[in-house]
């Protein structure tokens, strides 16, 4: 169900309703009892459940494995011209 945003036209007052889809439009500001008028939003974005939504759903393509071979190769390079560092990201 959508909320929809309503502006009385006499004294201004804006606020937003949640209502079905198949509900009538308001007709009476709460505040003063003046006429309503719907305002056109821009609506909030999709919510998306289920499987397929997230990165790791998808298959990597060969561009990707090269970049993270890449990165892979660059910190065992950098671990071996630095054995005095210690690695405490597994802590």
């Amino acid at each position: 169900m959508p909320n929809y945003d309503y502006q009385c036209l006499s004294c201004g007052h804006v606020f937003e309703e949640f209502q079905k889809m198949s509900d009538e439009l308001l007709k009476e500001c709460p505040q003063c009892d003046g006429p309503l008028k719907r305002l056109i939003g821009a609506g909030s974005s999709p919510i998306f459940k289920g499987t397929g939504f997230y990165q790791t759903d998808y298959k990597n393509s060969p561009a990707k494995k090269e970049v993270a071979k890449t990165d892979s190769q660059t910190k065992e390079a950098t671990k071996k011209e630095n054995p005095s560092k210690v690695d405490n990201t597994s802590k």
